[in-house]
């Protein structure tokens, strides 16, 4: 049976002690786009050693910078053929400013198998501290396998965000590059439905697709640009569902709204008649 959620649910996977640098940021950064006003102050923090500042997605990529390895879906209760996962959904809160360098240890654990249907989301929380303990920030991701539902598991509550009933307070359109996939894998993400053009059309895509999480990073970035002025450390959490794939060369529509202590995000892609590719994101800042 590929998916046992009697054995899934709970178990603790294996530490993870990592470490980065200020290059890895800087990497990251570039990876998402940053930098292409390369005189601009702002644009800067993300790119320049001198003053840098360190994106809250970067949580995303941290663990897994030196890993040169397509990713596996194989944990306890769980064995599913790669070609069948998608990103269901991404959340990460910080808990104090992320440094430009350091060594951490990441403690990641199932929290949830659901049962949809015609896909199973496996739900799991990583918990990173620093050496002495001290806690660093929590990612909490979820992942669609399509075709292993109907196992019997409860299929979750909804999570849906819909945004405020008028129009968006801010609008921002950011372009990604042709090459943006190229260059995200190298932040350690190196499932090849992002650079193969055989294994996307066994996946059920016409070309590789962009990586969910560098979409998750780049609106992130447009958010924080628009709304905090560049200021990375107001930022305590950002969440969303991803609801569509992003080809690398299409611009990213990103509407927000405020709504009380947060900000309500939605983005699309006008060159396909504004096709959704994230929803109920929602960010939220620091008192």
């Amino acid at each position: 049976m590929p998916i046992d959620p009697t054995v899934a649910i709970g178990a603790e996977l294996d530490e993870l002690p990592f470490a980065w640098t200020a290059s890895d940021v800087l990497l990251y950064h570039l990876a998402l786009g940053a930098g292409a006003r390369p005189t601009d102050p702002r644009e800067l923090r993300y790119a320049y050693e001198a003053d840098l500042r360190v994106l809250p997605t970067f949580a995303t990529v941290a663990p897994n910078l030196r890993t040169f390895e397509p990713p596996s879906v194989s944990f306890p209760g769980v064995e599913v053929d790669l070609a069948k996962v998608v990103h269901g959904r991404q959340a990460v809160t910080v808990h104090r400013p992320i440094p430009v360098e350091g060594k951490a240890v990441a403690r990641p654990r199932i929290v949830d198998v659901l049962d949809k249907g015609s896909a199973a989301v496996i739900v799991q929380e990583t918990a990173v501290a620093d050496q002495d303990g001290g806690p660093l920030w929590t990612t909490r991701s979820s992942i669609f396998a399509r075709g292993e539902g109907g196992f019997g598991g409860h299929r979750g509550t909804s999570e849906r965000v819909p945004p405020p009933d008028r129009a968006p307070d801010a609008t921002v359109d950011v372009p990604t590059l042709p090459q943006q996939a190229l260059l995200y894998r190298l932040c350690g993400d190196r499932n090849p439905l992002h650079v193969d053009p055989e294994f996307a059309r066994a996946a059920g895509f016409d070309v590789p697709i962009l990586h969910g999480l560098c979409t998750y990073g780049m609106v992130a970035k447009a958010v924080v640009d628009t709304v905090l002025d560049a200021d990375v450390a107001r930022v305590r959490s950002w969440s969303a569902t991803f609801a569509g794939i992003v080809l690398p060369g299409e611009t990213l529509r990103v509407r927000l709204w405020r709504d009380g202590a947060r900000l309500v995000v939605t983005t699309s892609v006008p060159e396909r008649d504004d096709a959704p590719v994230l929803a109920d994101g929602v960010l939220t800042t620091v008192d």
